[in-house]
């Protein structure tokens, strides 16, 4: 389980990770965002690994973890926004009606992912927008959302961030896991990694 826990906090993280990088240089690593967003589609996958594709698509964010965890990453801001996701998910799964609303604009945008692809700039304002309506009202946004060129993109990935967390906790993922489990974490990052 912990293995599994491992890929979704991978998902999180590299999101976010796309997220920064949009917000720095106005551009994401197009690969690493589908990853990121064509999870958003997959809401009935069985596995982590379905969600995501495969677990190797997952690489970017498995060495981003083990940065942390080694003590070695170079980005301060991106704990501290892995951290806010977090806490945004446990108010997102208490709020029933926007759970369902947030559940009701995927399927909706998931017709042109499918036909267009998960990145084309219709799916990034659906899902934008989508994240604008609801998720966005649960804490003060990142300041780079001002940035209006942006915004879907930076919007769409938060929100595939966001589907990250609830498969973390899903899994039983839960914030002692840094503390008590930190050994085991390790581990299976390793082992992810080959």
């Amino acid at each position: 389980m912990m293995h599994e826990r491992v890929l979704a906090l991978a998902g999180l993280v590299q999101a976010l990770k796309q997220v920064r990088r949009i917000a720095d240089t106005g551009q994401a690593d197009a690969a690493i965002l589908s990853t990121a967003l064509d999870s958003v589609f997959r809401v009935d996958a069985e596995s982590p690994e379905s969600v995501y594709g495969t677990s190797a698509a997952l690489r970017p964010g498995l060495l981003l973890l083990r940065e942390y965890f080694g003590n070695e990453n170079k980005d301060e801001a991106l704990p501290k926004l892995a951290l806010a996701v977090l806490q945004i998910e446990r108010r997102f799964v208490r709020d029933a009606a926007m759970a369902r609303q947030v559940h009701d604009g995927i399927l909706a945008a998931k017709p042109d992912a499918e036909r267009l692809g998960s990145t084309h700039p219709e799916v990034l304002t659906a899902l934008g927008k989508l994240y604008a309506d609801t998720v966005s009202h649960l804490r003060p946004n990142p300041h780079y959302l001002g940035q209006t060129d942006i915004v879907s993109e930076i919007r769409a990935a938060l929100l595939a961030s966001l589907r990250s967390a609830v498969l973390w906790r899903q899994l039983g993922g839960n914030l002692f896991d840094f503390l008590l489990s930190r050994r085991r974490m390790v581990a299976a990052i390793e082992s992810e990694l080959g």
